[in-house]
């Protein structure tokens, strides 16, 4: 497999819930298979079939995680120097050129971290492959799921 780019951000918010999972969650879910096994009988026990739902939940989690991060190339923003253009990490600021949205401001980041609720978007996402190399002023045109989108980039700009 090959290395995959994450920020160095990104990498330690993987490594937090790793270790969330690791340290807290696995341990309360093994004390809540063998409190529900106590119970009695497994056959009928939802709270211990439940229980192993979710272990392997975590251990499948867990082993992403662990994979995710043993193949994954750290870029460390404050050593990148691209000047104006968009590469990856920057925060770039968009106008749509339709007018039907408010500017929207995405940071490009590895697609491990990607996460749209808190504006992240994976380099491998169709708005980021057209963003990279561009630069401020630049239209972008891309294929969204909606169809054709066209953004002005307003502002670049490398947040570490």
């Amino acid at each position: 497999m090959s290395q995959v780019p994450i920020t160095k951000q990104g990498a330690e918010r993987l490594r937090e819930e790793l270790n969330q999972l690791k340290k807290v969650d696995r341990p309360a879910v093994i004390e809540a298979i063998a409190e529900a096994r106590a119970h009695g009988d497994l056959k009928e026990n939802a709270e211990y079939h439940a229980a192993r739902e979710q272990q392997g939940f975590i251990e499948g989690r867990i082993k992403e995680l662990e994979s995710a991060l043993s193949h994954a190339r750290v870029i460390d923003l404050a050593e990148l120097n691209p000047g104006t253009k968009v590469v990856f990490g920057a925060t770039v600021v968009l106008a749509d050129e339709m007018g039907e949205q408010d500017e929207v401001t995405w940071q490009i980041v590895g697609d491990l971290e990607a996460d749209t609720k808190e504006r992240r978007l994976g380099i491998s996402a169709p708005l980021a492959r057209a963003l990279i190399g561009k630069e401020e002023g630049d239209v972008v045109e891309f294929e969204a799921p909606g169809g054709q989108r066209a953004y002005e980039i307003v502002e670049v700009r490398y947040e570490v």
